[in-house]
């Protein structure tokens, strides 16, 4: 999955797009010994630098054989490639394993996000990570944004970035270089 989603980047960066792939990892890949080889040898294939890869893992994942996480986390960091903490707030992680991980990114569990407009209590969680995060210095994602008032709210919260339905439905690659480019972003 990995090889295919690199080979992925490496052709929207020939097309001049150039956008990060983020990769869900399991706990099994977080025991794996070999993962950091196969990643660097999978970068070098592919002629990218680290920063062009985030590793999404869940709190759970982590959880279940933390000092092997953790040091795995810190050989992925140290490479340059950024860690997102994948569904933030349904999991194990304390506060104190948070600011003690290389994390990059908190993706916000979109229970919290999509529930934030009907419930005042879930609205004030969203704006707590965003904030928490930001003074741990990292960037905050929304995952479950499915209209306009909740992006504008996200947006009125510096949230860094937004995923869901509102944003963009899941697409294949060709349509989402389109999608891309239509917005006229950043191109390499």
């Amino acid at each position: 999955m990995l090889n295919l989603a690199l080979s992925q980047v490496r052709a929207w960066a020939d097309a001049g797009i150039c956008v990060p792939v983020a990769v869900n990892i399991s706990a099994g890949n977080l025991q794996d010994d070999k993962l950091v080889f196969q990643i660097v040898d999978l970068l070098e294939q592919h002629k990218l630098t680290p920063n062009m890869l985030v590793f999404e893992v869940t709190e759970s994942a982590i959880m279940l054989d933390s000092d092997a996480a953790r040091t795995l986390l810190r050989q992925l960091h140290t490479l340059g490639i950024h860690i997102a903490i994948d569904d933030f707030g349904v999991g194990y992680t304390s506060l104190a394993q948070l600011k003690d991980l290389p994390i990059s990114e908190l993706k916000i569990d979109k229970s919290f996000v999509l529930a934030m407009q009907s419930d005042q209590a879930n609205e004030l969680i969203v704006w707590s990570v965003v904030d928490l995060g930001h003074k741990l210095g990292m960037e905050v994602i929304a995952e479950g944004v499915e209209t306009s008032e909740v992006l504008d709210a996200l947006g009125g919260y510096h949230c860094d970035m937004a995923q869901g339905f509102h944003v963009c439905r899941p697409v294949n690659a060709e349509a989402f270089m389109q999608w891309y480019k239509e917005r006229k972003r950043t191109v390499c």
